[in-house]
């Protein structure tokens, strides 16, 4: 009898298409309160399964801590941010999306919620992060976060680099490019 949690094995990756978006919008809390149909298809839950959990239940446990925790940390501040996400399907299978958050905030700066929209990822630049990702993983297996966050602290004070310039030298692109690349996609920043 199978007694893992997922029903089909875990390294079966989805093709996304590149010319469509993963859409998604999230209360400050991280609840999910929208997902656009292409998210549905790929993500293989019904509306009713996804909305109203924690956009957690989609982390795959190939996700850093420590990512994770950067992505958070700027949300809450209303800072956007970029970055490359594996993220879990219904059925176990996993596929990397290119994300761009945007906070949305209320007319008295609070925030009112996240859009998380989002693309196939480059393979080179996947190539690249699961590398750092396994790094990542291992220290906090071994040491916790809290080193693996000071490792990853080191490597980008090595490169002399913000997170930012970081993600895009992984991408191997200027940041007007990745602009362009999001450029069809909702903008949100304007308080309503």
């Amino acid at each position: 009898m199978n007694k893992t949690k997922y029903p089909t094995p875990i390294d079966r990756a989805i093709k996304l298409d590149p010319s469509q978006v993963i859409m998604s919008k999230m209360d400050s809390d991280g609840t999910i309160e929208y997902a656009n149909d292409y998210f549905m298809e790929i993500c293989g839950y019904e509306v009713y399964e996804l909305m109203g959990k924690s956009i957690d239940v989609l982390r795959h446990p190939d996700m850093p801590e420590v990512i994770v925790k950067l992505i958070w940390e700027r949300l809450n501040k209303g800072e956007n941010i970029h970055a490359l996400v594996k993220n879990i399907a219904k059925d176990g299978s996993f596929y990397w999306m290119l994300t761009n958050f945007k906070t949305k905030h209320n007319k008295d700066g609070s925030i009112q919620s996240h859009y998380a929209n989002r693309k196939a990822a480059p393979n080179d630049a996947i190539f690249q992060i699961e590398k750092l990702y396994k790094i990542l993983l291992g220290i906090e297996k071994g040491k916790g976060s809290e080193i693996a966050e000071k490792y990853f602290q080191g490597l980008l004070e090595e490169k002399q680099q913000t997170y930012d310039e970081f993600i895009l030298g992984v991408l191997n692109v200027p940041e007007n490019s990745l602009k362009a690349y999001f450029k069809d996609v909702l903008v949100v920043d304007k308080p309503t």
